[in-house]
Formats: structure tokens, sequence, C-alpha cells
């Protein structure tokens, strides 16, 4: 796999997509399909081996976020970026990012409630969305009025998980070419 020409193919998209989701709160389906398919292209000089680590990535980055995007907490722009992402990364700088999109995620979040003087709500919400598990529309939610709402609703907060996405793939990237046998399951096993 080429590295130059990879790190500013997922240096590119990765820009593309946090601008367009804290723009448009949306990642268009031409930037996730083509980074797909420009991180497997990637690969290609690499053989079946760098393709199939590809594939590999981008089945487990899209089968990880499935869950989430069928209880609605996760947009399809964002199913579709983690899968490309997974497939720049392969699987084994996947799980790192992940950890680091999470981390830098929950960061956001916290940050939109406070802003928002949100908490006592949202900590209602959370207990709401954990016992209706798997519905799309969260019925039990209440914004002002007491009407109920949905993941799509203004009164819900939401974070451009893109912008995390973005964050958790970058550094998962610069670290495992930047340090000679940096491996985060080797810094787990010991």
């Amino acid at each position: 796999m080429p590295i130059l020409l990879t790190t500013v193919a997922l240096l590119a998209t990765c820009v593309a997509a946090a601008w367009f989701d804290l723009r448009e709160r949306r990642i268009p389906n031409l930037l996730t399909v083509g980074a797909l398919a420009a991180a497997l292209l990637l690969r290609v000089p690499g053989g079946f081996g760098e393709v199939g680590a590809g594939l590999t990535g981008a089945l487990l980055a899209g089968l990880l976020a499935l869950p989430f995007f069928l209880i609605g907490g996760l947009g399809g722009g964002d199913l579709k970026f983690l899968a490309a992402v997974g497939a720049f990364l392969g699987p084994s700088r996947l799980f790192f990012a992940l950890l680091i999109m999470a981390l830098f995620g929950g960061l956001m979040a916290i940050v939109m409630i406070i802003r928002r003087r949100a908490l006592v709500q949202t900590l209602v919400n959370f207990r709401v969305l954990f016992s209706t598990f798997g519905l799309r529309n969260f019925s039990g939610w209440k914004g002002d009025g007491n009407v109920p709402l949905t993941i799509h609703s203004p009164a819900v907060i939401t974070v451009p998980y893109g912008v995390a996405i973005s964050a958790g793939a970058l550094a998962a990237w610069f670290i495992y070419t930047t340090i000679p046998g940096w491996s985060f399951m080797g810094v787990l096993a010991r």
C-alpha cells in the first residue's frame, strides 16, 4: 500500500467528512462510497492479502456500527464513513481508532450537553434509550411542553460524529505509521 498516497487520501477524506458533518450534519454518499473505493484500490498493489484486510476492516467497522444505526443513534453517512475508514485502516488499526472515536465523541457530547444546560434531561433520556433499546422512535423522550421527541427532533442534542470518526481514524493512522512496531493490542497485552 503506497503510504504517502494513502495518507493524503485518508486525510482528505476525513477533513471533507468532518467539514460536511459540521456544516450540513450529513456526509454525502459520493464521499463515503468514493473513499471506500479509493481505500480498496490503494491496497491493490499489496496483493490479495492487503485488499482482504481492507475489506475486513470495512466489514468490521460496518458491523460494529450497525446496531447504533438501527436504533437511530448513528446516521447512515456515519455508518458508511466508518466502513470507508475501516477499509483504509484495516482490522489491525481499527479497534484503536474506534476507542479514540468513542472518547472524542463522548467529549463532544459532554460539551454539547453543558452548552445546552441539559444534564438532567439527558440522563432521563438515557434511561428511556436503554429501556427501549432496538426501537427507532424513542417515544418516551419528552421535550419542552412534554412533547414526544425522536432522534431527528430539533430539541435532541446530537453530535456531528463524522468529526469524532475523523479524529480517531487520523490518530490511529499517524500513530501506527510514525511509531515503528507500535500495536494497540501489544500495549493491552503488557
